[in-house]
Formats: C-alpha cells, sequence, structure tokens
C-alpha cells in the first residue's frame, strides 16, 4: 500500500458563526495562543509524514499564503537582535514545515466541490482531508492514525467520536460495526440527521483519508436542493454501501475554531501547557475561578 503524501485543506468557508471577527481575517488565521489555526493542522500533517499540502482557499484570504511565505523584511530585522532568536526560528518555520500549496475555489458550492478543486494535485493517489475549521492537538497525530488504518485496510477511513446525542443532527450519523481495536466498518452515513434518523451518535470530526475513486463518486453526487452545495459526506456513503469504508475513534482532543466556544476552548487549554506562559495562566486560572 502506498504511503500517504498529500493532504487537502479546504479553507474556503466564511466563517459566518464567528463573525465579526471574521469579516477581514480569515477564521482559519486566528490564534490559538500564538499560531493562527490552520498552522496547527499543517503541523498535524508534517507530523504525519505529509509532505504536499493543498490549501483551498477563495477570495480575501491571501493573508494565508503570506502566512505561510518568507517575510523577509520581519525575518531581517529579528536577525540583527540576539534576543529575538527563538522568535526568528519560529517565524521561519512556518514557510519551511512542507510543500504548500494554494488554490482558489471560485464558487461556495460546498465541501464536495472543494475537493474536486484538487483533483489535478492529487492524481491516482490516496490522499488526507484535514478540515479547515477543525483543530485536534493529540500527542500521535490524527491523520497519522488514519493514515495507518488506510494502509493496512486498503479502504477509505474517517476520523470520528461520539458525541452527545442532541448535537448529532450538527454533524452526521454512521452506521458502524466493531473491526479491530478503534476501527469499525462504516456501513451507512446520514449527513445532518433529523433525531428520528439518528443511526449511532459517532459523528465524522474533521478528519478523514479517502481513495482517488472518491473523485468519481463526487462527480456523480447531485447538489442539495437546498443549499445547492455538494456534500462530501454522500459521495463517502457509496464507499461504505460498497464496503469500502472504515472509521477510526481517534485519540486526541478536537476543537471547532468554526465556532466561539471552540475557540475559547482551544485557547485556555493549549495555554494551559504553553512551555512560555503555562505555568502563570494555570495560577490565572485559579485565581479566576474563586471569584466565579
Amino acid at each position: 500500500m502506498k504511503k500517504i503524501t498529500k493532504a487537502i485543506i479546504p479553507a474556503a468557508g466564511l466563517g459566518t458563526r464567528v463573525l465579526p471577527a471574521s469579516k477581514a481575517v480569515p477564521k482559519e488565521m486566528l490564534n490559538i495562543v500564538d499560531k493562527p489555526a490552520i498552522q496547527y493542522i499543517v503541523e498535524e500533517a508534517v507530523a504525519a509524514g505529509i509532505t504536499d499540502i493543498l490549501i483551498v482557499t477563495n477570495r480575501g484570504k491571501g493573508v494565508i499564503e503570506d502566512h505561510f511565505d518568507h517575510a523577509f523584511e520581519l525575518e531581517t530585522k529579528l536577525e540583527g537582535n540576539a534576543s529575538k532568536a527563538k522568535i526568528l526560528e519560529d517565524v521561519k518555520a512556518c514557510s519551511n514545515l512542507a510543500n504548500i500549496y494554494f488554490i482558489r475555489q471560485k464558487e461556495t458550492k460546498g465541501l464536495g466541490h472543494a475537493i474536486c478543486c484538487a483533483k489535478s494535485f492529487v492524481g491516482d493517489e490516496p490522499f488526507a482531508v484535514m478540515y479547515g475549521d477543525d483543530v485536534i492537538i493529540s500527542e500521535d497525530p490524527v491523520v497519522g492514525q488514519l493514515c495507518r488504518a488506510y494502509e493496512k485496510y486498503g479502504v477509505g477511513t474517517v476520523g470520528v467520536k461520539e458525541v452527545p446525542r442532541k448535537d448529532v443532527p450538527k454533524y452526521c450519523t454512521l452506521d458502524v460495526t466493531p473491526l479491530e481495536d478503534n476501527v469499525m466498518s462504516v456501513h451507512n452515513i446520514i449527513e445532518k440527521p433529523t433525531p428520528e434518523e439518528i443511526l449511532s451518535c459517532y459523528s465524522i470530526l474533521g478528519r478523514v483519508v479517502l481513495p482517488p475513486e472518491i473523485f468519481d463518486l463526487i462527480e456523480q453526487t447531485p447538489p442539495d436542493p437546498k443549499s445547492g452545495e455538494v456534500y462530501l459526506t454522500d459521495a463517502m456513503c457509496e464507499l461504505a454501501k460498497q464496503g469500502k469504508l472504515t472509521a477510526v475513534d481517534f485519540n486526541g482532543t478536537r476543537y471547532d475554531m468554526g465556532n466561539k466556544l471552540g475557540i475559547m476552548k482551544a485557547n485556555v487549554e493549549v495555554a494551559l501547557t504553553h512551555d512560555e506562559i503555562g505555568e502563570d495562566f494555570k495560577a490565572y486560572i485559579k485565581d479566576l475561578a474563586q471569584t466565579l
């Protein structure tokens, strides 16, 4: 089985749930302590051995490209200050993480359409999709957990967690049966189910690894009659019905960066373990908690 070296990060959403913060700054560039959310996603991919990353953007998101490029004036200024050596190292690291490419999704037609924008980038290889809204913190990169499942079973795989039953209609629901350890076979998927349609409390949360045949399935998927969007979930459901999809109950903590509460949770929890401010921030939180 060929090693997975390519990933797509869809980052073309409008960020309406976090307005007005996302009016001029893409939600993917909102920070978690001292790094933008999308950098955590790129670093996860790199840690899993992925070398080529395509970020799908749209109009007004050029700042994402700038972040992963060299900033020569800034770097030159920092090079002249010995006390800024660590900052300089961190700034340069952004531009050297991987081979990062960009393409624009010129029309907002859903996740399936965004993935199809990357067809020529992927070619005839399996690839990872890492949703731009989802930052997942873990010692073992979650996308790497999925890549190993793909390489073992030879079929597409989705990263899942159990969510509260009341929240399942916000995501999707999966019909699954145990396969091995934390890996399950997927038989059906329903996007944004009604309470009566819930198959299980397992939902796909931000990471999938897919075979190249998914492109044909996406192209055969009709747009949703209400939204006009092409859902990637519908194409993955076809894989499931063909017996070609597994689910990994991944190890990691996921933060929804398209949600105000998710952003706050990410900042607080990452800050608590941050090398530079962790101890001071922990003391602050303890003091604050006594006043609540």
